[in-house]
């Protein structure tokens, strides 16, 4: 199935194109710092690192940060369909999935909780996990191209 994807349209066409793999790379990389920008500055004030933010900032900023998500999500989606025979079997793309399913989960967590002003502690131990997810799975990402198992 993964040999079909790779070879697509699409993804013959991301693979083979001069520019469109790097685009797309640029791309994700655009997306991901709108996402892990946004969520760690919100986790770092959350965990009490930087301070004279309020809450309801990033509640505001949730829908960029969820455009980022789309983003990378898209792109992401490409440049896999590209090589998606090695990276179904790569321990570093598989983990940086998982974390990223995580850091998601945190993430609506955490806003939910913000917005119903819920225990401190409880959303400060999430935004401790939130960092770690969105960390790892950057982490992960960048193994990909080092790490071949």
């Amino acid at each position: 199935m993964f040999f079909w994807i790779e070879n697509t349209t699409l993804a013959l066409w991301v693979s083979t194109s001069l520019w469109a793999y790097p685009f797309l790379l640029c791309a994700h990389i655009s997306g991901l710092a709108i996402v892990v920008g946004i969520f760690t500055m919100r986790d770092f004030h959350l965990i009490g690192v930087i301070s004279g933010l309020h809450e309801s900032n990033f509640l505001e900023l949730k829908k960029l940060a969820y455009l980022g998500l789309i983003i990378n999500s898209l792109s992401g989606l490409l440049l896999f369909a590209s090589q998606s025979s090695y990276l179904v079997t790569s321990t570093p793309f598989l983990l940086k999935l998982l974390f990223i399913f995580f850091g998601i989960i945190l993430a609506m967590q955490i806003h939910k909780r913000i917005k119903e002003n819920q225990d401190r502690s409880i959303i400060r131990r999430l935004a401790i996990l939130s960092s770690i997810c969105w960390f790892s799975a950057i982490i992960s990402g960048r193994l990909i191209a080092y790490i071949f198992t």
